[in-house]
């Protein structure tokens, strides 16, 4: 090797000998160096954090949204629910007159009898046994007394709802409003207990429940018994409404004493009506409970509404201009609900009841969560007079027709008269009714009308749409 080449080699070793001994100390060990750490980012581990919780909470709320979801799905499909039972009420029947209960109980007279001789014979019966009561105060006494025990069990049926508010004052002190409304118990669906009431006192109300006098005499508290209710349906032409109470609200010694009754709706229709004895219950004398006896003085008003005409029963019970309840007959059903329209203005504190058959149906739908469709027709029936010297054709006549109806939309006119419904004929207002109530809010249906023009009347057929009330 050249000289220059091995002294260069040497001076290498060297420095690398030197730069091997610099890495220990003088025991010959290692240094220890420390190693100086990255600065945290805390802006950036902020967002990190903040993006993290943000998909936490988004992730949770999807699957909250998704559980409510799927958890009535799954669990009908798991433990499947019964639908409520239809409620349908009867049709009316015609009530017996007492003369055709006491002809029950005479002896059956022989066929060779003529008509005459049995109908003479009968009322010489008849008064032959009115002829031997003879009433004094006992009997009296003993009326009032059937009739107070005759009232507690058609106060099973019967129950307050009370409507509760809140507002706050100028102090921003919050105050709590009560109003009640006096109910019917109609119906049970196998779900819930059905109530009738008046709406008018309770719309504004937050929250409502339920009392009466047969669920605090067997209550085991001392306090009134309440019990939850909610709206199920509302009719605005009458203001009456349909209550529901669900069944596993009510207290279990209720049920077991067989309380909360269901009320038989009856018939307002009957030939013998007038001056048959009522009681009228709820709150005839503006306080809830209260009760007030009588009979049917009268039946000729009419309350004329928009696609309806309501009946209007008389009374000679002297009660409040607030009143409300139902009216019952002595055979323990429904005949009317007492509403604060008068049949004439001299008899303001005479109690005024709808007539019950003309509320069956519209009750009936709503009670099954229906609503009733709306056309906004008041009219009437053509009486013979009119068609025999007039030529009015039969139907339901147009006494008036509500402003931005659906029927003043298509074009009917005051003074028309309808003749067919869709497929049915229309002969009086009743039959117009009845169609209306089977017709659906929102479906076309053709109408046929019969128009005045050049003194005789022309067929023309119209095309509406109801709309739902």
């Amino acid at each position: 090797m050249p000289e220059n080449d091995r002294k260069q080699q040497e001076n290498l070793n060297e420095k690398r000998s030197e730069n091997f001994s610099g890495n220990f100390n003088e025991q010959g060990d290692f240094m220890i160096e420390k190693i100086k750490e990255r600065p945290v980012n805390k802006g950036k581990l902020f967002r990190r954090t903040l993006t993290t919780a943000a998909m936490a909470v988004m992730f949770g709320s999807i699957a909250c949204v998704t559980f409510l979801i799927l958890e009535p799905v799954i669990s009908n499909r798991i433990y499947p629910e019964e639908e409520p039972a239809p409620v349908v009420f009867p049709e009316d029947q015609e009530e017996m007159a007492p003369e055709d209960m006491l002809s029950e109980k005479l002896p059956q007279e022989s066929e060779e009898d003529n008509q005459e001789g049995n109908v003479s014979l009968e009322q010489d019966q008849i008064k032959e046994i009115l002829s031997g009561l003879v009433l004094n105060k006992n009997h009296y006494q003993q009326i009032y007394s059937a009739l107070s025990v005759y009232v507690a069990e058609l106060n099973h049926s019967m129950v307050t709802v009370t409507g509760v508010s809140s507002n706050i004052d100028w102090f921003n002190n919050v105050e709590e409003s009560k109003k009640q409304s006096s109910g019917v118990i109609i119906a049970n669906n196998g779900r819930e207990l059905l109530v009738l009431v008046d709406y008018a006192p309770l719309q504004a109300a937050e929250s409502l429940t339920m009392t009466s006098s047969f669920l605090d005499a067997i209550s085991s508290k001392g306090s009134p018994h309440q019990i939850p209710v909610v709206l199920k349906s509302h009719d605005p032409a009458t203001d009456l409404a349909i209550l529901a109470v669900n069944l596993t609200d009510v207290p279990l010694e209720i049920r077991e004493e067989g309380g909360l009754e269901i009320a038989s709706l009856g018939s307002s229709n009957s030939k013998n009506i007038v001056g048959s004895p009522v009681v009228a219950l709820g709150s005839p004398m503006g306080s809830s409970g209260s009760v007030g006896y009588g009979m049917i003085t009268a039946t000729g008003g009419q309350n004329y509404q928009a696609d309806t005409n309501y009946r209007l029963l008389q009374t000679d019970i002297y009660g409040s201009q607030k009143a409300g309840g139902v009216l019952f007959n002595l055979q323990g059903q429904v005949i009317g609900v007492i509403t604060d329209e008068r049949v004439s203005s001299d008899m303001k504190n005479m109690v005024t009841a709808y007539g019950i058959s003309e509320l069956k149906k519209s009750i009936e739908k709503m009670s099954n969560g229906e609503r009733i469709a709306y056309l906004g027709i008041s009219g009437i029936d053509v009486s013979d007079e009119a068609y025999e010297e007039l030529g009015v054709p039969y139907g339901a006549f147009v006494r008036e027709v509500e402003m931005n109806s659906p029927s003043m939309n298509a074009g009917i006119q005051q003074g028309d008269v309808l003749t067919s419904f869709g497929e049915r004929s229309i002969r009086n207002y009743n039959d117009y009714i009845t169609a209306l109530m089977q017709a659906q809010g929102g479906d076309a249906v053709e109408l046929t009308v019969m128009r005045a023009a050049q003194g005789e009347y022309r067929e023309m057929k119209v095309t509406v749409t109801p709309d739902w009330r």
